[in-house]
């Protein structure tokens, strides 16, 4: 039992503590249900969080310009400047070159001369006609030996060495040099084809003397020969 008043344990029929008559005391307060003991609560588990996805951006073609749009002009090729050899050099050159066909001129004409005169004399010693003939066409094909010695020399002094380096042994001792229109050597074939036109030009009465006078008045101081083929013949002073 329990006192009502100060609720000390009462043993007897009053309240050892406070006085209060043990018909007062009320039984001990209803001791309160225990509550469950909730069960423990488990770590909340980590999820990733999710990303946005965005659309990727699309790839549009590239717009062609608008008619009437506004386009910058291309910057200009600066056109190469050359100096152009003068007629002069170039004929110093020619004179160069030309000494060197009539060194081979003189020999072709030694032999040919010792060949077709010795069949002519062999022919009237033998009275044959055919032999004199043949002694005297000889002879009369000795005009040709001077365009004939320009070819073969040319095949080397002026198509090889030219195609090689850009000019021929008397170019090359005066200083000038053969360049297409863009500045390049000459192929094999272009330097031919100007030899050839150079020869050609021998044949026809002063052609070739035309032919070598036309830097004389030509703008760009060309030969016929070399318009033939669309080259220049510029000054080399480096020798390259």
């Amino acid at each position: 039992m329990f006192c009502t008043k100060c609720g000390a344990s009462v043993t007897g029929k009053f309240c050892g503590v406070c006085g209060t008559p043990i018909s007062q005391a009320a039984p001990p307060p209803p001791v309160p249900p225990a509550q469950p003991t909730p069960p423990p609560q488990q770590p909340h588990q980590q999820y990733p969080q999710p990303q946005p996805q965005y659309p990727q951006a699309q790839q549009f073609p590239q717009q062609p310009p608008q008619y009437g749009s506004y386009q910058p002009p291309a910057a200009p090729v600066a056109a190469p400047v050359w100096e152009y050899a003068s007629w002069g050099t170039r004929v110093l050159g020619y004179l160069i070159d030309s000494l060197l066909v009539g060194v081979v001129v003189a020999v072709l004409g030694i032999l040919a001369f010792t060949v077709f005169g010795s069949l002519v004399g062999l022919g009237g010693g033998l009275n044959s006609e055919g032999l004199q003939g043949i002694g005297a066409t000889g002879c009369c094909c000795l005009f040709s030996l001077f365009p004939l010695g320009i070819l073969l020399i040319g095949l080397w002094n002026k198509v090889y060495l030219v195609a090689q380096r850009g000019y021929s042994i008397g170019q090359g001792v005066v200083k000038i040099k053969v360049v297409s229109a863009q500045g390049q050597l000459l192929t094999q074939g272009t330097a031919l084809i100007r030899l050839l036109a150079q020869v050609g030009l021998s044949f026809i009465p002063f052609g070739g003397l035309l032919d070598l006078a036309w830097p004389l008045w030509d703008e760009r101081r060309q030969t016929l020969h070399d318009k033939a083929v669309g080259c220049y013949v510029i000054n080399n002073s480096a020798g390259r």
